[in-house]
């Protein structure tokens, strides 16, 4: 393998989609209440948010927050040996392709690339007006970028005590829709806290997925996720209400606002949903679950699509 596409492995392309969906979800909500006018000019079509400079930044950041974490994760599990007998895909610093060092480099180019990014973003929603609001998404921006990293780095790195899913409920659920919808309009309504919420549940879904698969090589490192604390019988029934509630949370919304059947387009969505719940109660072995990763959290990106257009 060439270091080239090592550092893409170690990127994990393949979570992308799902760390982008609050983005698409609260920019396209907020791009229909702007008050600002910062778009691109396209002649193919596109739905009006694809079309703001705003937008496509907002996208950027994300990513960078997301591979900044891939990196950290792959860094942290690797030099405590937590990826040496782990199921899925082949982790870079456990297998030695990527050194612990380069990792280091590789997370702190992310984390300063990442930042400027963020700033600018920050300064292109609210300028010099907003000094307060401005200060306040600083703060967030840094505070994101530590929590990427203590993921799986440091001697009190959070995610073997059990509270990764509260991280990724609140940072890709309800900071990512919420956030970005106030980058667009400068103001929140309390029932955009419903698709927040329903973001929330199904990233952390992905994220309980992943821990029940990987929940015997984490029991031997001493990683307490919350599935290892729970047990896998009790992390399935947690893992159908994250689904099921954030099923519920969607259809609430459209109940509220409701004007045309098409609204309810994105159930299509949720058919890989209830399918992936039969798939995970049915399970007798972890690592066959590698597979529903990659199917809930697609589900979960072209659930934010069809939300956002038919909405």
């Amino acid at each position: 393998m060439t270091k080239i596409k090592a550092w893409v492995a170690a990127a994990r392309l393949r979570t992308l989609p799902l760390s982008v969906s609050g983005i698409i979800v609260g920019a396209s909500f907020g791009n229909q209440h702007s008050l600002l006018e910062s778009t691109l000019s396209c002649c193919f079509g596109c739905p009006p948010v694809w079309q703001s400079g705003l937008f496509w930044l907002a996208i950027l950041v994300t990513i960078g927050f997301q591979v900044l974490s891939n990196f950290a994760n792959d860094y942290g599990d690797g030099v405590r040996g937590t990826d040496a007998k782990r199921q899925g895909e082949k982790r870079m610093v456990a297998s030695g392709i990527i050194s612990p060092k380069q990792m280091k480099i590789g997370m702190i180019i992310t984390g300063v690339l990442t930042f400027f990014l963020a700033t600018f973003l920050i300064f292109m929603a609210f300028g010099n007006e907003n000094f307060i609001i401005s200060f306040i998404f600083f703060n967030l921006t840094i505070v994101s970028i530590i929590a990427a990293v203590k993921y799986t780095v440091g001697k009190k790195a959070y995610g073997y005590s059990g509270l990764g899913d509260v991280f990724v409920f609140l940072f890709f659920g309800l900071l990512s829709v919420l956030g970005s919808y106030y980058l667009f309009t400068h103001k929140l309504y309390w029932e955009l806290l419903l698709p927040a919420i329903a973001i929330g549940c199904f990233s952390t879904a992905v994220l309980n997925l992943n821990n029940m698969r990987d929940i015997e090589s984490d029991t031997a490192a001493g990683k307490n996720t919350l599935v290892v604390k729970l047990g896998i019988r009790k992390a399935k029934k947690y893992h159908a209400f994250l689904l099921l509630f954030g099923m519920f949370c969607a259809i609430l919304y459209t109940i509220i606002n409701y004007s045309e059947p098409s609204q309810f387009v994105y159930l299509i969505a949720f058919i890989p949903f209830l399918l992936n719940i039969k798939t995970v109660f049915k399970n007798k072995s972890p690592m066959l679950l590698d597979g529903e990763l990659k199917k809930v959290a697609l589900s979960t990106f072209l659930f934010a699509i069809l939300f956002s257009i038919f909405m």
